[in-house]
């Protein structure tokens, strides 16, 4: 099993999702995070002056999935999420050694 976790932009999130499901995936997390990358974040003018915006509004979407799935749904975030622009964010995949669904005590992938 492989934790897939996407920083996107907010606007983006209603087409990962429907882009998460056509590959068939049921169920993610999602969070509303702040960050920046390599361009420092923004310039923004307020009543005349001008400051930087350290920290950009982003959102993180995180899926644990089977292995043979990973590929289908990095393709999925990557295409949908995509603007072209800076800051479209990023995808992260790690391993997970163990899922366990509370409710029925399921473990490994029937768990997830």
């Amino acid at each position: 099993m492989k934790k897939v976790e996407a920083i996107i932009k907010p606007f983006k999130l209603d087409e990962v999702k429907d882009a998460l499901a056509e590959v068939g995936i049921q169920g993610m997390t999602v969070t509303e995070v702040k960050g920046f990358g390599r361009t420092g974040g923004k310039k923004e003018v307020y009543r005349g002056s001008a400051y930087v915006v350290d920290f950009v509004p982003k959102v993180k979407v995180e899926i644990v999935v089977p292995d043979d799935v990973v590929h289908q749904v990095i393709d999925a975030i990557e295409k949908s999420a995509k603007t072209g622009r800076i800051g479209d964010g990023k995808i992260f995949v790690t391993p997970i050694d163990e899922a366990v669904r509370i409710r029925t005590g399921e473990r490994g992938e029937e768990a997830i």
